[in-house]
């Protein structure tokens, strides 16, 4: 069967283990059925998940005219502390902007690759560890705002790495590490602003498992401009990434807003 559309994130469903889906206009893919087939990628062109228009993609999915002037691709969003909605200053589009950093965010920490501090939206628990490959995830501080979590993350970068080694995560090249440990010895690093909401007591640890038949001793990225027609056995999801017999891994994420056809 053939499948055509425009890459966005996988979808996903938090379940053991997790469930995966890439969703097109008028079709969709769930991936965990396809574990051990053949698949084929083909490059067909691009379409801007902001304007719409065949242009070619800059960053996030995005054309370099819409990642310029979008709300949604402010410097807070990977950012956080630069975040100035609770300050009723705007960046680009106040109201876009209140809605989104005006609303409970957590501080993680998460198990991917190594010990990593995030931020993200209550809303996308657990779906952002899950986009980061992360086997272990627990919360940190719950607050009422963007900007409370960013100076929180940044109080602990200096302690944490703040992104997920990403080959080491795809070989499941994982240290033991006890969360809960860890968030216990965070009272002394969390800003003043923020201890109110820091509770060591509560010690929730997510667990997360992946569709993966067998992890791959080394990899080697798809890039779909440098390679338009790819083919191979899918042997795992993870993260946001496809994980081939071969070695070649596949994120879909950095291919957002690319046309692709995929014959299974």
């Amino acid at each position: 069967m053939t499948y055509e559309g425009v890459l966005t994130k996988m979808q996903t469903e938090f379940s053991d283990p997790i469930q995966y889906y890439l969703v097109f206009e008028n079709s969709f893919l769930s991936l965990n059925q396809l574990l051990g087939k053949p698949m084929e990628i083909n490059f067909v062109g691009y379409q801007c998940l902001n304007c719409g228009k065949k242009k070619k993609i800059f960053r996030q999915g995005f054309c370099y005219d819409c990642f310029m002037s979008s709300a949604a691709a402010g410097d807070w969003i990977m950012k956080p502390e630069l975040s100035t909605a609770h300050l009723d200053i705007e960046d680009r589009d106040l109201e876009y902007e209140k809605k989104v950093q005006l609303q409970p965010h957590i501080v993680y920490l998460a198990l991917s690759s190594e010990v990593k501090v995030g931020v993200t939206r209550g809303t996308q628990v657990p779906t952002r560890w899950i986009d980061q490959g992360a086997v272990q995830a627990i919360p940190i501080v719950e607050v009422p705002n963007r900007y409370l979590a960013g100076i929180t993350e940044v109080a602990l970068k200096n302690h944490y790495a703040d992104k997920t080694n990403w080959q080491k995560m795809l070989k499941n090249e994982i240290p033991k590490v006890d969360l809960v440990m860890e968030k216990a010895s965070l009272k002394d690093l969390i800003p003043n602003e923020v201890r109110e909401f820091y509770n060591p007591e509560k010690e929730d640890v997510f667990e997360l498992h992946y569709p993966v038949l067998h992890y791959p001793k080394k990899v080697n990225s798809l890039n779909l401009d440098k390679e338009p027609n790819f083919s191979g056995k899918l042997t795992g999801v993870k993260g946001q990434y496809l994980i081939f017999e071969d070695g070649t891994v596949f994120n879909v994420r950095t291919f957002e807003g690319y046309v692709v056809k995929i014959d299974i």
